[in-house]
């Protein structure tokens, strides 16, 4: 098991996440993070500290579309290690559904 970032981190990236894990495993896109499968050590630290709610394991369905996302750009995306600043808007994006769209493969920066 692993777990995944979310649709719901998708304009809000908090941050929170980044300063529990113990591996290091977050990656930093424009507009979200995502988790490096291979890395993760299903600790599960990580979940409770996303005020998002965008972390979930892999074993949930609603996980399962962005297991793929998460490998993916885990692969290409700069490792990030320490907690940055939420972007202005974040709790405006935070409880808004259907993001999916906005999301971005440009990199951020940790």
């Amino acid at each position: 098991m692993t777990y995944v970032v979310t649709e719901n981190c998708i304009k809000c990236k908090y941050m929170d996440c980044v300063e529990v894990c113990p591996v290091d495993c977050f990656y930093v896109g424009e507009n979200m993070l995502v988790i490096h499968p291979d890395e993760c050590i299903d600790c599960g630290v990580c979940e409770p500290e996303c005020p998002a709610e965008a972390i979930l394991p892999d074993s949930d369905d609603k996980a399962t579309p962005w297991l793929e996302k998460n490998s993916e750009f885990a692969k290409v995306w700069p490792n990030i290690t320490r907690k940055g600043p939420a972007p202005d808007d974040a709790d405006a994006w935070k409880d808004k559904p259907g993001k999916a769209a906005l999301f971005s493969p440009e990199p951020g920066k940790p």
